[in-house]
């Protein structure tokens, strides 16, 4: 069996090379040329599974080690009869680290302020929990869920007028409720006047144009992790924005070994074989002495160095944009979530709740 798979996808040789060859590519640059005699196909979020990629290939099953799935067109996958399988929530407390992260650089008072999450399903819910757990007041917009499920559940006009917005949802353009451009000029322009909003969805659920329109106007903070038109973003909004990274919000190394290995479960599923019982990845544990859920953080991951490392790349003189943006992404400094720390000192009673709260160890 010839198994084709991207190549940022960790452990994924020590994962799949028991099952067949395995044959890794940069994941922006698979074509059809590569695939045509695979059996089995590993992506992440670059690669675009569609019939220009697949047509007149061997491949049989498709696996996406990513939350999102709107790279790929399952409609065709299934008239293909080919197997899809993607990683619902493997980077769901990456993400949560990265927006905290953000919070405590830019707003410190944020946690006696009122957090909105657009889109409540695996990563935008486990936020709303982590936050449940911190007492912050969180209101919530998903047209998906149930109100009896959800107590928190409000309009979107209300979940608007948060002080803090933190955006979650795929990118869609049918169905009842379209995310594309959800953050419209009109809809942004109704943000309140000292908002701070948080993107680490999809980068087409804001119309970049217009904030990029309306941001000296506006008194805003914006941290952006995903961005219209990637990898090509533009520049002149990386310059407006407060903190802007490159798409990296769930590559902690945690997320990315959690991808790969549910996709190496639904392989072995489709295969009618038993995973194994086996842990691949290195565990850690790592003594922090902080005084502040603020310190704790910030010690695990500051996302403002990501910051500086994006601008000192993208902002330099004659640079490639789309090449820059993915070499970014894949030199990302490694990231370990919460429950490799264990914080040591004496803590008060609060900090070790919502240090536990976080996972802490």
């Amino acid at each position: 069996m010839k198994i084709v798979a991207d190549e940022n996808m960790p452990l994924v040789r020590e994962m799949f090379s028991p099952y067949g060859e395995v044959v890794t590519y940069p994941g922006r640059e698979l074509t059809a040329e590569h695939v045509w005699d695979a059996d089995a196909l590993l992506v992440r979020s670059v690669t675009l599974v569609n019939s220009g990629l697949l047509e007149g290939s061997k491949v049989k099953f498709v696996g996406s080690a990513t939350i999102g799935v709107d790279h790929v067109d399952q409609c065709y996958l299934e008239q293909r009869a080919i197997s899809f399988s993607n990683a619902p929530g493997c980077n769901a407390d990456a993400v949560v680290q990265y927006v905290l992260s953000v919070l405590f650089t830019l707003r410190p008072g944020w946690i006696e302020q009122t957090v909105g999450i657009v889109g409540c399903g695996n990563v935008g819910g486990r936020l709303y929990r982590t936050l449940k757990k911190l007492g912050v007041d969180c209101r919530c917009y998903d047209p998906f869920l149930a109100q009896k499920n959800s107590p928190d559940l409000t309009s979107f006009e209300q979940v608007i007028k948060s002080d803090v917005l933190c955006l979650h949802t795929p990118i869609s353009t049918e169905g009842s409720y379209p995310t594309y451009h959800l953050f419209s000029e009109t809809v942004l322009s109704r943000l309140s006047d000292d908002a701070l909003l948080i993107n680490a969805g999809r980068g087409a659920v804001v119309d970049n144009a217009a904030l990029l329109r309306l941001l000296p106007e506006k008194s805003w903070q914006v941290a952006l992790d995903v961005w219209e038109q990637e990898p090509n973003i533009a520049l002149p909004l990386l310059e407006q924005v407060d903190i802007g990274t490159p798409h990296i919000a769930g590559y902690s190394e945690d997320g990315k070994i959690n991808g790969t290995r549910m996709i190496r479960d639904a392989f072995c599923t489709w295969q009618g074989i038993a995973p194994p019982d086996i842990q691949l990845g290195q565990e850690q544990t790592m003594e922090l002495v902080v005084s502040t859920l603020a310190q704790a953080v910030l010690a695990t991951y500051d996302v403002a160095e990501e910051d500086r490392r994006m601008r000192a790349v993208l902002q330099s003189k004659n640079v490639e944009v789309p090449s820059a943006f993915d070499q970014l992404r894949k030199t990302c400094p490694r990231r370990l979530e919460f429950d490799h720390y264990r914080v040591s000192g004496n803590a008060d009673e609060q900090l070790i709740q919502q240090l536990s709260a976080l996972g802490f160890g």
